[in-house]
């Protein structure tokens, strides 16, 4: 997978989403990692993808208004999956949907309104938790980003590689002590996305019914 986490902090360039539940069918954008690589994204109730042989992600950013937000639920679906991989391993941690919630410091976020990405590539204050569905670790097992300046990034794994339909219901408070220590600041981005560059494989996968709380 080639998703930095310079990458991931594209959302806190995007239009912003209302509070509580979470849209899908306006303000999200596709970011692709590679000139040669896309998924294929379905905007509406739910987000839908086909990831062949692929990575990309799909990003927007968290209005003012919830980025105090200190948990979240969902529901997700896959029809289609990846072989288990070890998602500890750069190049070849290929996985069926991560949903990402990209964070900053409160007293640093409103300074990042409006910046494009240039202006935040390297930012050393962001942090990302990456929940994700694939791969062959425990559930809630908290796994070390491979990618992007160390530290700054970790996964937090859920379900293991296979189909079927789940909801989840995080504490992104708690997730947040684990991984970094301390509190978990403002929540100024989401990501979702599908990653089988590494496999070469197919994923056709979905989320929906995302709620901030």
């Amino acid at each position: 997978m080639r998703l930095t986490l310079t990458a991931a902090a594209l959302t806190l360039a995007a239009m912003s989403v209302s509070a509580g539940p979470i849209s899908f069918s306006s303000g999200w954008s596709e970011q692709r990692l590679s000139l040669f690589s896309s998924n294929d994204y379905s905007f509406g109730k739910n987000l839908s993808l086909v990831s062949d042989g692929s990575v990309s992600i799909a990003w927007t950013r968290v209005g003012q208004a919830d980025w105090g937000a200190s948990g979240a639920s969902w529901r997700w679906s896959v029809d289609q999956s990846v072989l288990a991989t070890n998602l500890a391993r750069k190049g070849g941690d290929d996985r069926n949907i991560s949903l990402y919630f990209v964070f900053v410091p409160e007293a640093v976020a409103p300074s990042l309104q409006g910046k494009n990405i240039r202006s935040l590539l390297g930012n050393k204050d962001v942090r990302i938790i990456q929940y994700a569905w694939g791969g062959n670790a425990k559930r809630g097992q908290v796994i070390k980003s491979p990618y992007g300046p160390r530290g700054q990034g970790v996964t937090i794994a859920l379900r293991q590689a296979g189909t079927g339909s789940h909801g989840e219901k995080v504490d992104l408070a708690a997730d947040y002590a684990r991984a970094f220590g301390g509190a978990k600041g403002a929540l100024v981005g989401l990501a979702v996305s599908g990653d089988s560059d590494d496999t070469k494989s197919v994923i056709r996968a979905s989320i929906g019914s995302l709620s901030l709380r």
